[in-house]
């Protein structure tokens, strides 16, 4: 039997050849997904609720959002810095996570 250290598995995204370990820890790393972090630095997931730390005027909808509208059950998309909501009156609200705070 041989040891993971000495196979060896051809990367396509990179064009090298890596220990089976590092292939399998890349895989790994790309699959979880990016951090989203809020304005003070708290990691967000799905389902937190957060409030907004400025006024936001919200495209399309002819909506301000206030200073401390709380926004419940986030969604995180594949971007690290935005989120997918739901607000009173407006569906499909991305939101910016610079501009959020965890509750």
């Amino acid at each position: 039997m041989t040891d993971d250290d000495d196979e060896y598995v051809y990367d396509e995204a990179s064009g090298e050849w890596l220990p089976a370990s590092e292939a399998r820890a890349r895989a790994e790393a790309a699959a979880a997904g990016p951090e989203v972090r809020d304005a003070v630095g708290n990691l967000l997931s799905d389902g937190d609720s957060v409030v907004l730390v400025k006024d936001l005027a919200v495209k399309g909808a002819g909506q301000t959002l206030k200073v401390g509208t709380v926004i419940k059950s986030i969604r995180l998309t594949g971007d690290a810095q935005e989120i997918d909501c739901r607000h009173d009156g407006i569906k499909g609200l991305v939101l910016r996570a610079e501009f959020v705070r965890k509750r």
